[in-house]
């Protein structure tokens, strides 16, 4: 497939045709994440959306280009949620009818709002792929448009406006830190600002199991890549597109990984410290940040922006243990106490002498040692960081209790 060159007016536009009808979201600095990365953290609030994304502004720029008898034939999409849920709610404020094709994985939450929008919803494949030929096959059998969620030149246009308003609200921008999944994100918001500020740095940020912008780095070109599951589950496409990637390839400056824990760490990080619930996606460019895989930003001007917010409730749960595991502020070990009245009395005393606090501890009689005076018990501590559960393990095994199994969850 050949690219379509897009330009900056093309982004001008979009701008003008979606004004009133998608949110310009704030972009304030962030007092917290400024002072933990040492830089100058401004974040763009793009889970402030109606539908929770960014992705709302390309597909309102698709939808109101289409032809007349497209608009009432309607359209189609492969998405794992977000650009799903664009379509869908302005699809519903257009009269557009709207079908959309999920992976059998996509979060719960996500499918019932598509439903809720009014868009028709099928769940089919075990990822973004398999979804978009089975949409391919709905399309050609009725007749639908199908609208890349990433790839298509109305829906980069689209996704630049968030680049001209981060230049508008922060003047005086050194770096943007972009998550990358098809790279329709990355592109847009590139072109927009280097065509306004050029000295400004456009950094990518992709999940580790998913790294199919850094796959077509490589290769010179969009290769197809086997994605592992993510808590970016946002970012996890197997090829990035051929548009997106013509655009985004002369534009940006660097390209960062981060894995499971830095990501997990970041969501905990927005939702302690900027009071902000934001998906995986959303925080991988705080992660970048933390994982210190950017020291040339300390001090300068940072943009990150929060492209969503739409993460399933137990799956938020789940992963604020992984980030405060990773934070240091749960640990789990085994100790060998004595069976006797008052063992476990001492033991548990000593851990509150500490300062730390006994969340989960099971006794485990049948796999103890050959003493039977004493048992095994496996504990998860909450601790204040990884120094204070070293300073608690240290502690204990001072005081005569065997310590094994020592780590983290």
């Amino acid at each position: 497939m050949g690219s379509v060159r897009l330009t900056f007016p093309d982004i001008r536009q979009a701008a003008e045709r979606i004004a009133g009808s998608v949110v310009r979201t704030p972009c304030p600095q962030s007092i917290p994440l400024s002072e933990i990365t040492g830089m100058k953290v401004f974040c763009k609030l793009e889970q402030l959306q109606r539908t929770g994304s960014f992705k709302e502004r390309g597909a309102r720029n698709a939808l109101l280009q289409l032809p007349p008898e497209q608009r009432q034939r309607g359209v189609i999409a492969a998405s794992a949620g977000n650009h799903a849920l664009g379509l869908a709610y302005h699809g519903q404020l257009l009269g557009v009818p709207v079908t959309v094709v999920m992976p059998r994985f996509a979060p719960l939450m996500k499918v019932m709002n598509c439903r809720r929008f009014g868009a028709t919803v099928e769940l089919h494949g075990a990822d973004i792929g398999e979804a978009r030929a089975h949409a391919d096959k709905i399309a050609a059998a009725k007749k639908l448009t199908y609208i890349n969620g990433f790839d298509d030149p109305a829906i980069i246009a689209g996704q630049g406006t968030l680049g001209l308003e981060i230049v508008e609200q922060v003047p005086d921008v050194d770096a943007v830190i972009v998550p990358v999944g098809g790279a329709g994100l990355i592109a847009g918001v590139a072109l927009a600002v280097k065509a306004l500020k050029p000295g400004v740095k456009i950094i990518g940020v992709e999940p580790e199991r998913a790294a199919s912008f850094t796959a077509a780095l490589t290769a010179g070109k969009p290769v197809a890549i086997e994605v592992k599951p993510t808590l970016a589950d946002g970012l996890s496409v197997p090829r990035v597109g051929d548009n997106a990637f013509a655009l985004a390839r002369e534009l940006v400056d660097k390209t960062v990984l981060v894995g499971e824990r830095e990501i997990a760490l970041a969501i905990l990080r927005l939702l302690e410290l900027d009071k902000s619930v934001v998906e995986g996606a959303g925080a991988a460019p705080l992660a970048a940040c933390l994982a210190g895989l950017v020291p040339e930003l300390k001090g300068k001007n940072v943009v990150l922006p929060l492209c969503g917010g739409n993460i399933d409730t137990p799956i938020l749960g789940r992963v604020l243990e992984r980030g405060l595991v990773s934070d240091g502020r749960l640990c789990r070990f085994t100790a060998t106490i004595s069976d006797r009245p008052g063992g476990l009395a001492r033991f548990a005393g000593l851990i509150a002498e500490a300062g730390a606090s006994i969340i989960e501890i099971e006794h485990d009689r049948a796999f103890s040692s050959e003493d039977l005076n004493t048992v095994n018990v496996h504990c998860v501590v909450e601790t204040r960081n990884l120094a204070h559960a070293d300073e608690l393990r240290a502690r204990l095994a001072q005081e005569g209790f065997a310590i094994s199994s020592a780590g983290n969850l």
